[in-house]
């Protein structure tokens, strides 16, 4: 199962108990994923255009809670009344119904708990989310720009950020960052989802962190490496061609250990000194031999 699947289950599974949230909640439903005709006797029907047999269920029960109205879950058609189109704000004047571009009544999204119930069956019917292993994408696909900046706004109350793109025909809503896309789960009411997002989430950081610890390390045992042969070509150098008798007694002896203990850091390359010494005194006889080394071949060439 995708990870967009496991969220829509979990969230199908949510019924809210306020008729408000419920009436927001089937609103949503019907508006994305359902079509209003009027029959010859001018009275209106539904019809659901999924073929996901759990979100009719999930509408059935919702109108069943709000209505006290009985439907048959196999019937992909449900015979409503005037009543309940009014209560779900379909029509805006009484007459006449809202454009499929319109959006839902603004007055089904007052209550911040019925903005959350919106999302939920938004993310129902039109929402999709990439595998999280991979990245961080969580989107919600609509066929009118009006709906999709509704959405957009909703989210915004919620402090998401979130934006939109035109993809073809369609208008996208989409939320990236990894921490929003772990607030909407929250908000929605996905949160088995969320923990295994967080869980992934720590997971992708933790190793991403030891791969960047790894790499740095890497990089700087490279760079030893590189260091400790350019040092040992300068003291070999000065070896064969001067001799390490004029040497100061401090530059032979470095000179001597770094050519007996090629592989060692400057760290103990000092400590094996007598007295020892740290990392940056090393660090500078080794600068003055490279020095040494440079003029005599410039005296050379000269």
């Amino acid at each position: 199962m995708s990870f967009s699947a496991e969220i829509k289950s979990e969230l199908l599974k949510i019924i809210p108990d306020g008729r408000h949230c419920q009436l927001a909640e089937m609103a949503a439903i019907i508006y994305f994923c359902g079509v209003i005709n009027t029959q010859k006797d001018k009275t209106p029907e539904i019809t659901l255009t999924t073929e996901n047999e759990t979100v009719k269920r999930k509408c059935f029960t919702l109108l069943e809670k709000a209505f006290n109205i009985e439907a048959d879950a196999k019937n992909r058609h449900l015979s409503s009344t005037l009543e309940v189109l009014q209560a779900l704000r379909f029509y805006r004047d009484g007459k006449n119904l809202r454009g499929p571009g319109e959006g839902i009544s603004s007055l089904l999204l007052k209550n911040t708990c019925c903005r959350r119930a919106y999302l939920r069956s938004a993310f129902i019917c039109i929402g999709s989310m990439s595998n999280p292993q991979s990245g961080y994408h969580l989107e919600f696909v609509f066929n009118h720009e009006l709906q999709a900046k509704q959405l957009k706004d909703t989210l915004n109350s919620f402090s998401l950020e979130s934006k939109i793109t035109k993809r073809k025909k369609y208008y996208v809503v989409y939320v990236k960052e990894g921490t929003s896309i772990v607030d909407l789960l929250n908000i929605m009411g996905a949160h088995n989802a969320l923990l295994r997002l967080e869980s992934l989430r720590v997971e992708k950081e933790v190793r991403n962190l030891v791969n960047r610890k790894v790499n740095c390390e890497a990089a700087n045992i490279n760079k030893a490496v590189a260091a400790a042969a350019r040092q040992i070509e300068d003291i070999t150098y000065i070896r064969d061609k001067i001799g390490f008798t004029g040497l100061p007694d401090n530059l032979r002896r470095i000179a001597e250990l770094r050519l007996e203990y090629p592989d060692v850091t400057l760290q103990e390359l000092g400590s094996l000194l007598n007295p020892p010494i740290g990392k940056s005194g090393v660090n500078h006889r080794l600068r003055k031999l490279s020095e040494i080394k440079k003029v005599f071949q410039e005296e050379k060439n000269d």
